[in-house]
């Protein structure tokens, strides 16, 4: 039996997939860091992120979407991730 961590042996890339009018679904190894650089430890190998801002769990999903009536696009914008801050986040203003 191999005892490598799954991030090792992983022959898929993560998939980060948004759900309709819920949570990003994450399957697959990935490390997920706040933003003061500290790693979460998650130990699911498929777990949901809240994209509706209501969760008492953030950044995890607690089911809050269905509760709030969340509704969201679901499809990608073509041009959103060609542009060069569309992954950087809210940046702040000094």
């Amino acid at each position: 039996m191999d005892s490598k961590p799954p991030e090792a042996t992983a022959s898929r890339p993560a998939v980060i997939k948004a759900t309709h009018n819920g949570p990003l679904r994450v399957k697959g190894p990935i490390t997920l860091v706040d933003a003061d650089g500290t790693p979460y430890e998650v130990k699911r190998k498929t777990f949901f992120l809240c994209r509706c801002g209501a969760s008492a769990a953030k950044p995890f999903c607690d089911g809050s979407h269905s509760r709030i009536g969340f509704e969201a696009e679901e499809r990608a914008e073509p041009d959103a991730a060609a542009q060069p801050d569309a992954a950087a986040g809210p940046q702040s203003h000094t």
